[in-house]
């Protein structure tokens, strides 16, 4: 079976407010970028014939704001999903939360943050060094289940980010 894991980190945050790391919204360069890279995102996706099955968000107020501007850019209608592990964690905690994804699920989206979401994308792609603010790595798998993906290797990459020449 196919398997589609997108990663996207959010867009550009703000600083200008002195608000804890979770509460920073996203900045207007944010604002505008997560719609853009969401279309961009719809077309790769219609081109594989590929939609998500579910959209899994940091609770973070910037990864939660891209995911719903991606969303809305996808005219995604399925559920948006918050998991705590999703933020401040590590690309071993990352694996475990796509190692346990319902197993009817065939595409993905995890909406979070770097250095983990680079971390990640690097260990499946090595042409992946870096992931800009609202970047989004798609990773195609060919297994049997969502805790094989550490496993595998994809069988295909699409990368792309705002600044992207």
């Amino acid at each position: 079976m196919k398997r589609t894991l997108i990663l996207v980190r959010h867009g550009k945050s703000s600083w200008e407010e002195d608000l804890p790391d979770r509460e920073r919204p996203l900045a207007a360069r944010g604002l505008r970028d997560a719609p853009m890279m969401g279309k961009r995102l719809a077309k790769a996706l219609a081109d594989n014939e590929a939609q998500p099955d579910l959209i899994l968000s940091s609770p973070a107020c910037r990864a939660l704001s891209t995911a719903r501007l991606l969303a809305d850019a996808l005219a995604y209608r399925g559920e948006l999903a918050l998991d705590e592990r999703i933020y401040a964690s590590d690309s071993r905690t990352l694996l475990a939360v796509i190692g346990a994804l319902d197993e009817r699920l065939k595409c993905v989206i995890l909406v979070g943050h770097d250095p983990e979401f680079s971390e990640l994308a690097h260990g499946f792609s090595k042409e992946i060094t870096r992931m800009p603010t609202c970047a989004i790595a798609r990773f195609s798998f060919e297994g049997a289940s969502w805790s094989a993906i550490p496993t595998l290797t994809p069988t295909r990459v699409w990368f792309d980010y705002p600044k992207k020449p």
